[in-house]
Parts: structure tokens; sequence; C-alpha cells
């Protein structure tokens, strides 16, 4: 029987993003089909030996380009900006189920739970994205998300502070003006994606 936490090390150490979605969604439907184990056996590897793409360039958040939403390079920013937040969502929500072992089974579901809905949205942003004729790390992207995963790769209860009270609580924060601004610019598609995300991301900021 797999492990969540040999499914969580493919995920973590791998480069390719299509097999680390389609690994992300296997998992939680093994988990539902009650064909997952929980049981640790080898011990995490280093935090350090995590496994990016090669793209997107990723910049100090001071170094991005600023662009105009009103715009259709700017839109297009705008979209590479969130799929990336959601793409380190999901390394992040698998760093918290593979680094943190001997926990209840239930606070394994509940994060893997999170990983799956990460990797819809990224699915969701990235082919709105394409609409734009952008792909997914054809723009750079900012590197401070996945440094709170290192500032805290020994302390969960760290890890919990910023992940989802602090950083998924800000998304909560600013999503409805993000909203209500695509709205105005005609954006149908995009509002039903944030719409979506928002309703997620509330029961992820009530999980942390």
């Amino acid at each position: 029987m797999n492990t969540i936490f040999d499914l969580a090390e493919r995920c973590l150490f791998d480069t390719d993003i299509t097999h680390k979605l389609e690994v992300t969604h296997q998992a939680r439907q093994l988990a539902q089909a009650g064909q997952l184990s929980f049981e640790p056996a080898a011990p995490p590897r280093p935090i350090a030996d995590t496994l990016f793409p090669d793209k997107p360039l990723l910049l100090m958040p001071r170094d991005m380009p600023r662009r105009r939403l009103d715009t259709r390079d700017g839109k297009a920013a705008f979209f590479h900006a969130l799929a990336h937040i959601e793409f380190m969502a999901i390394y992040l929500a698998w760093d918290i189920i593979y680094r943190f072992r001997g926990l209840p089974d239930a606070f394994y579901r509940d994060w893997l739970k999170i990983a799956d809905e990460e990797a819809l949205h990224f699915e969701l942003l990235r082919r709105h994205l394409s609409s734009f004729g952008v792909g997914y790390g054809d723009l750079p992207a900012h590197k401070g998300l996945w440094t709170h995963a290192e500032d805290t790769a020994d302390d969960i209860l760290a890890r919990l502070a910023v992940v989802p009270r602090c950083m998924e609580a800000r998304g909560l924060d600013v999503t409805p003006a993000m909203i209500e601004k695509l709205r105005g610019l005609g954006d149908d598609a995009g509002v039903a994606i944030l719409q979506r995300i928002y309703r997620d991301e509330v029961g992820h900021v009530e999980r942390g």
C-alpha cells in the first residue's frame, strides 16, 4: 500500500509539474478509497533538497516588474503571479505532511485535501493564463514563498502560524477587491476562478 509520505516525497523531489499534479490528485483519491497508509517509514529528506522546475525565473519581490491590471500584459502578469502562489501552495501543503511525523491521521487528511485543492486552483489559473497566450513559467515570479517553509522546517507551530494563519488569511483579505476589479474589467472567467479559490481558502485558514 502507498504511504502518504512516499507520495509526498514523489511530489516534493520532482521537477515535472504534470507528474506533481497527477500524484497529488491520485493521493487524494487513494485516501478517500481507504487505500493510503499514514504510517511513516524513512525519515524526511532535508528541505534544502526540494526540487523545483527550471521555470519561472525567481526574483526578489522588489525586483518584480509592475504592470497595470487594465492591460492585456498586466492581466497575464496578474494571473501568472496567482498561478505561482497556488503552485507553491502545493509544495507547502505537501511539505507540512512530509516533514512533520507522528500526528493524527486527520491532520494528514486535511492537508492532503488542501494540497489537492491547491493543485486544482493552479490548473484553473494556468488554463485561464493560456487565454492570454502565456504559459506558467513564461514570466518571472517572486521567490519569497518557499522561504517561509525553510524558516519553519523544524517547528510545526511556527509553520501553522505562518502559512494558513498569515499567508492565506492575507489572501482572504485582498481577494474580494481583486474579484471586483476583474468584474469591472469584464473578466467573468477570472472572477469565477477567484471566487472558487476564495471559498476553498476559507476552509484552509480554518484548518490551520
